[in-house]
């Protein structure tokens, strides 16, 4: 597998970036802000994570997929990896994270890559999403925020 940072005449993922945050919209925008990277197996795209400078030597994670069929084979934790080591590399001192309160699954891939959660922002994907969603049978209301020192 390969991590490489989208070039700037190369298409989106959208498809994948839709698989963490449904709204289109948000996507646009933050892409546009942010540096993509994408993993590939043999030029097919299987993962991707957007990187956006947010405050002075803080960046944030703002969107990581992964392919629905390479699921549960480690690379979710390979994408987290990589985003802090360009990261650190880029000079930044401090990364966050914001996922809802109903990604069980992010929530502890986070935790266990080494991010500590700093705070909730209520009814953040209420007031911010016209559709409401869900996750393993709970609505997302709550965005869970988490950052890591580099």
């Amino acid at each position: 597998m390969d991590i490489r940072r989208l070039g700037a005449e190369e298409k989106f993922p959208m498809d994948l970036l839709l698989l963490a945050d449904p709204s289109k919209k948000s996507v646009e925008d933050y892409i546009k802000r942010g540096e993509c990277f994408i993993a590939e197996i043999s030029g097919k795209v299987i993962g991707v994570y957007v990187l956006l400078p947010t405050r002075p030597k803080t960046v944030e994670l703002v969107n990581l997929a992964v392919a629905e069929e390479m699921h549960g084979k480690g690379i979710g934790k390979l994408l987290v990896m990589d985003a802090i080591n360009t990261a650190k590399k880029r000079g930044y001192k401090t990364m966050e994270i914001g996922t809802g309160n109903s990604s069980i699954g992010q929530l502890a891939l986070y935790q266990k890559c080494g991010f500590r959660i700093i705070g909730i922002d209520l009814d953040f994907f209420i007031k911010h999403y016209p559709n409401e969603i869900f996750e393993n049978g709970i609505q997302c209301r709550d965005m869970v925020r988490l950052s890591q020192d580099l």
